[in-house]
């Protein structure tokens, strides 16, 4: 009977690798330094995992950046371009996050960054190149390996496997990436070599992508792949698998030539009787009964029945109890939250806390429920506090919801018509120029928002700091010659968790971080109840905002399905329900922004496209009832008043006629990163509203040059019309210096101005 995890939260309790990545780009510390904080951060999780009763740790989930450029470092995925980088950490987050270096003439984009299946966290795509060789580079998972084997723990190593890599992954040709993989399985069996002379037992693969649909190509690849592994004497592996059920892809690992199987049963506990059924007894189970995205404790009682039945059909020394996937997507530890509600963190799981819940199931499933009975007492009175609370359910919320029509989802008029309102009302240039939201968070901005909340300047003083922060923004804006501007944002701190603060339904924790990409951390908010929106959230601002310049300033809200993703969210009823009613609240708030005269309303959706289920089959109920709660959020306003929303890293093909359904005016979207390939949709499909392509890179430090951008611009017009285009940056501008923001707005309002004159 054994109890591990997939992975374990990089980041720390109080976010030190964030503090220590950050300094080292920023000088402050010395390499030396990052990797010895780096060493200590790894010990002390495996430390962790050991010390509650785990039988083996994940070793070589740690990363940096990202552990998916992780593996392109390992296998030797880098471009040519990144060789006038120094190699070593240098090389690497210029893969990371560019690169710009004028001494030495170097100016290197970023790679591409997409989202992690359906998470929020983001992953960089490696880049094959047409002729790529692989080159093994293992150093980092050998020397990690050997710090874990030294403080004498059962480790396990973690390695995507070679065909979710490449599925991944992109070319610049028109080949399959599967096509590599002859030349990368070399590679693949070497490394495992390595492994098994360091006396590892078992190597996690990581084949995440058989949740999806699968097509025959991708089918043969792993017969191929694992066929190949397996004939490496002396290894053993665990296929983890998560973030879905196996469906139909179930009788292909059934004839794969591993030793143990992981599978996530939170996701899709149905799965576990056609599993038992199916795959060989000889393979031994790994079975996630503990929600590794979520932060609700687990149902023991329930988790217990799942690893009954499993224990019926196989020997308990043949299983293990494990999280559904990596605990990444989880926050460290609920510790130190001493200020949160006693009663809703009775209801609460954090990462440290589901090592715990695992080892208790163990405990119970190899010496009987009565070995830990206490913990099983207390798990099943907190769930039934969470049931019976009052603060859980408004009555109110529900009826609202119930008595919506058709009528509430539409606007008044179809796009032409609220097209040429909204250009008489406006009068903007050809090519109007904006931004997406916020400005840079600076540390002037963070410090004083620390001094409100420890009581050291009052209210009015916070808030005379930020109207001066705001107008110094929009003033500058204004000068700089932007036609549609924005506030800033510098009261929010992130754009889910200022909207939660505003709405009923909603709580908030003081350290409960999850990384979202590199060194950026997000804080969901906990979504534990029915969502009400109990006063104005934005309309003061925006009011204030507007006395400052005479062009329009946008309203900035972020919309209900990027709310739901972003969120911690119950899981007692369907999630497109609690959608719904946080769109009710937006609506409210759409609708008192164009009262108190704001016309330009952004709603940002980012994440729908990341909601969408990784399967087929499910995509049709998502998309209407996701579509449905962005058309609730925002129609409710006059035909003059403009609809922005904003979307970010999504392939739009597979959903287009979903995008037009949305029926915004006006959408910007990245493309930076994305080499145009999202425009061919809008071409392909028809699309006939305003679009702002994304012109440059917001994620990384480097300004793009006029003429970069003008050559972007370019190639956008092959696909959109004059009259259709935004220009605009591809995202917010939060994690951005003022410098940095300064050269590269400044850049982009010239494209504008040369292309007028132009066309």
């Amino acid at each position: 009977m054994s109890a591990s995890i997939l992975g374990f939260p990089r980041i720390g309790s109080k976010r030190q690798l964030k503090t220590a990545v950050e300094g080292f780009w920023s000088k402050k510390i010395s390499q030396e330094e990052l990797l010895s904080q780096a060493r200590q951060l790894r010990q002390d999780h495996w430390n962790l995992q050991s010390s509650q009763g785990l039988t083996q740790v994940p070793v070589g989930d740690f990363t940096f950046y990202d552990h998916v450029l992780d593996h392109a470092i390992l296998f030797g995925i880098v471009p040519e371009r990144y060789n006038a980088a120094d190699a070593g950490l240098e090389r690497y987050f210029a893969l990371a996050r560019g690169l710009q270096v004028p001494s030495r003439n170097i100016d290197l984009p970023s790679l591409e960054m997409v989202k992690w299946f359906d998470t929020n966290y983001h992953y960089m795509v490696p880049e094959l190149a047409i002729n790529q060789e692989f080159a093994l580079d293992s150093s980092k998972i050998i020397g990690e390996l050997e710090e874990a084997l030294a403080l004498g723990l059962n480790a396990r190593p973690v390695v995507i496997g070679p065909v979710t890599l490449l599925k991944l992954s992109k070319t610049v040709s028109s080949a399959s990436t599967l096509s590599f993989l002859p030349k990368l399985l070399p590679k693949y069996v070497e490394l495992v070599q390595q492994l098994v002379n360091k006396g590892v037992k078992t190597i996690q693969l990581d084949e995440p992508i058989l949740a999806l649909d699968i097509d025959e190509e991708t089918k043969e690849a792993f017969k191929t792949a694992y066929t190949t592994l397996s004939q490496v004497s002396g290894a053993e592996y665990l296929l983890a698998t998560y973030f879905g059920g196996l469906g139909n892809n179930l009788s292909l690992v059934a004839e794969l030539p591993i030793q143990a199987l992981h599978i996530d049963l939170v996701r899709d506990p149905k799965q576990l009787p056609k599993v038992l059924s199916t795959i060989p007894e000889s393979v031994n189970l790994s079975l996630g009964v503990v929600d590794g995205r979520n932060i609700w404790k687990t149902d023991l009682n329930n988790a217990f029945s799942l690893l009954q039945e499993a224990a019926k059909a196989r020997p308990v020394e043949n299983l293990t109890v494990s999280a559904s996937c990596s605990l990444l997507h989880s926050p460290h530890s609920l510790e130190a939250e001493t200020a949160l509600d006693a009663e809703l963190k009775s209801w609460l799981a954090f990462a440290t806390e589901k090592v715990v819940e695992i080892s208790t199931l163990a405990s119970a499933l190899k010496n009987g429920v009565d070995s830990v009975k206490a913990k099983f007492e207390e798990n099943a009175a907190a769930l039934q506090t969470r049931r019976s609370s009052t603060r859980v359910s408004n009555p109110e919320v529900k009826a609202r919801v119930q008595a919506l029509t058709a009528a509430d989802y539409a606007r008044q008029a179809e796009f032409p018509v609220r097209q040429a309102e909204q250009r008489e009302k406006f009068n903007l240039p050809l090519f109007p120029t904006t931004t997406i939201g916020s400005f840079p968070q600076t540390s002037e901005v963070r410090r004083n928002r620390a001094r409100f909340r420890k009581g050291e300047i009052t209210k009015a003083e916070y808030e005379q700091y930020l109207e001066t922060a705001t107008r110094e923004c929009i003033e500058w804006q204004d000068k700089a010659g932007l036609d549609v501007l924005v506030h800033g944002e510098f009261e929010r701190t992130d754009m889910v968790e200022f909207f939660g603060e505003h709405l009923s339904g909603f709580t908030f924790t003081r350290n409960g971080w999850v990384q979202s990409y590199g060194s950026r951390c997000v804080k969901p908010p906990v979504i534990y109840g029915d969502v009400n929106r109990t006063r104005a959230m934005t309309t003061e601002t925006a009011k204030f905002s507007q006395t400052c310049t005479s062009k329009p300033v946008k309203g900035m809200l972020t919309g209900p399905v990027t709310i739901l993703q972003w969120s911690f969210v119950r899981d007692d009823q369907p999630r497109s329900e609690t959608c719904q009613q946080i769109a009710l609240a937006i609506r409210d708030e759409v609708v008192d922004l164009e009262s108190s005269g704001t016309t330009i309303i952004q709603v940002d959706e980012p994440a729908i496209r990341e909601g969408l289920p990784l399967r087929h089959e499910n995509w049709d109920d998502y998309l209407q009832w996701s579509v449905d709660a962005f058309r609730l959020a925002t129609a409710g306003v006059k035909n003059s008043t403009q609809i922005h929303t904003h979307m970010c890293y999504s392939d739009f093909n597979a959903i287009f006629q979903s995008i037009k359904r949305l029926d915004a005016d006006v959408i910007t979207i990245e493309n930076a990163k994305s080499d145009l390939k999202l425009l061919h949709a809008f071409e392909k499909h028809g699309y006939k509203a305003e679009i702002g392509p994304g012109l440059y890179d917001i994620h990384s430090p480097r300004v793009p040059s006029t003429q970069e951008m003008k050559d972007r611009v370019q190639k956008m017009l092959a696909y959109l019309a004059p009259s259709l285009l935004w220009i605009n940056p591809d995202c917010g501008l939060k994690t951005r210096g003022w410098d940095e923001v300064k050269a590269a707005l400044n850049n982009l309002v010239d494209v504008a101005r040369q292309l007028r004159k132009e066309h």
